[in-house]
């Protein structure tokens, strides 16, 4: 049988034959299939690593602009911030597991690509994610912005990362826990040595506590709100938030920490409420409680008012009572939130240096100075802060600090009293600054400042300054000091 031609003379082509109908669709190709789809939340993830490392940028501030612009919320929006926040917050201790898996240091390794390995490593060691999905997720990541070589190159190391559990690494690269306690404990709970030992020293030397303290930083916080004095009870925000009311502030609310951009909130955007740690709160409010010789007339002055939380809480309580309070603030950007922060209370903002602040001397019965600081105790809400901070940072701070201190004790009269407040616990930061500063000023006595904070508050110590912590209190380890000028 010949083959049927063409009218050209050329044997024509069969013709395939037609399906039936109601055949269904055709199989599908079972060939090598293409990259996945983007993972848009752990792209969110390495974004933030990278922009923290190429604009020095701290992560709090620049994450919600890149949630924003990927249109991120619900779950995807949690888990980006898990990711990010928590790679930035173990930086060194996913560091030294991928220097011990790579065949280069770690200076060698494109930036990149360093990032996405610390992406990686983090959810390998320290979430729930299926290593296959924590490796494959990460890998689709690199191949597409550095392609398939490099991609090869990160495929390799996570793998090696998977091989062993974070306390099997812990086991293998940290300091011995017998011979060196201190940076055993650092090394897994990802602090840097001299951090621990500030810690440790602040503490009194008693290192019983540190494993827990430890804990508790490099564990993701809750988010902590304040309710407007005279504007929202506790009770009401925690009802509009979904949270908790806070156990010691009576202006305060905590939420759970994975509850998403808490500037979101409906009470935050109305002015109802302010995102401010519960200890930040009761340092305004310790202040505001303090003992005063003579009566109080309603003058109050913030030396150092930005960002503005502290600010929000002196103003609403002042307010209540007909007074005002005044606000210094060196940076005009930051002047601006304190106005933000402040917006319908008595409050004047000023923008000049605390230490010759554009305000009278003598007059003020209250006075807080929050001096700027090495900010270590909030270091789990600064995720990267651990790693850019050095131990030199200390000399020129405090020399800043007693010079601010010294201002604030012109500003106030007699009989009133001054709040000396940081954010660190470092002794030299706190106990050292005062010592320093009171041999100068024998004018000034030192407050039971325990008397000013909740009766039923435990382990507020000896006295007479007052030192929180994450692991006792739930806060940022705030420090305060009640100075009355006599």
């Amino acid at each position: 049988m010949t083959a049927p031609r063409r009218s050209d003379g050329k044997p024509s082509r069969p013709r395939r034959p037609s399906r039936p109908r109601n055949a269904g669709p055709p199989p599908r190709r079972t060939g090598p299939q293409g990259p996945p789809p983007a993972d848009p939340a752990r792209a969110a993830a390495l974004e933030l690593l990278t922009t923290v490392r190429e604009r020095d940028a701290y992560a709090n501030l620049a994450l919600p602009s890149i949630l924003r612009r990927a249109r991120l919320s619900g779950r995807d929006a949690a888990l980006a911030t898990e990711l990010g926040y928590g790679a930035c917050r173990a930086k060194g201790l996913l560091d030294s597991v991928i220097a011990a898996c790579a065949t280069r240091s770690l200076s060698n390794i494109e930036s990149l690509l360093l990032d996405a390995l610390r992406l990686g490593t983090y959810q390998l060691l320290r979430t729930r994610v299926p290593a296959h999905a924590a490796v494959d997720s990460t890998v689709e990541l690199v191949r597409a912005r550095a392609g398939s070589r490099s991609a090869g190159f990160v495929n390799a190391i996570l793998r090696k990362v998977g091989e062993r559990t974070e306390a099997e690494w812990v086991a293998q690269l940290a300091p011995d826990a017998e011979t060196d306690p201190i940076g055993h404990l650092a090394f897994a709970h990802a602090h840097p040595v001299w951090i621990a030992q500030a810690f440790v020293d602040a503490l009194a030397g008693s290192s019983d506590e540190i494993a827990e303290l430890l804990a508790a930083d490099d564990a993701r916080p809750s988010v902590h709100l304040m309710a407007r004095p005279g504007v929202i009870t506790a009770e009401e925000l925690a009802l509009a938030s979904g949270g908790e009311e806070a156990p010691y502030s009576p202006y305060g609310v905590r939420l759970d920490a994975g509850s998403g951009d808490p500037g979101d909130l409906d009470a935050v955007t109305e002015g109802l409420a302010v995102v401010v740690d519960e200890g930040s709160q009761l340092v305004a409010l310790g202040l505001a409680n303090a003992s005063l010789v003579g009566p109080d007339t309603g003058r109050w002055l913030d030396l150092c008012a930005g960002p503005g939380g502290k600010a929000a809480i002196l103003a609403g309580l002042v307010e209540l009572d007909g007074g005002t309070l005044d606000a210094v603030e060196p940076a005009e950007h930051r002047a601006e939130l304190v106005r933000r922060a402040t917006a319908g209370l008595p409050v004047t903002v000023h923008v000049g240096d605390g230490r010759s602040a554009p305000v009278p001397e003598g007059e003020f019965d209250r006075v807080l100075v929050d001096v700027p600081c090495t900010g270590l105790g909030a270091l789990r809400r600064r995720p990267e802060a651990r790693w850019r901070r050095e131990p030199s940072d200390v000399a020129g701070l405090t020399s800043l600090q007693r010079e601010l201190l010294t201002a604030a004790l012109r500003h106030v009269r007699v009989g009133g009293v001054v709040a000396y407040a940081t954010c660190s616990p470092h002794v030299a930061e706190t106990h050292g600054v005062l010592a320093s500063v009171l041999r100068k000023h024998p004018e000034f006595e030192r407050l039971d400042t325990r008397e000013s904070f909740p009766k039923d508050m435990p382990a507020l110590g000896d006295g007479p300054s007052v030192q929180l912590w994450p692991h006792r209190h739930g806060t940022d380890a705030m420090f305060l000091a009640l100075l009355r000028r006599t």
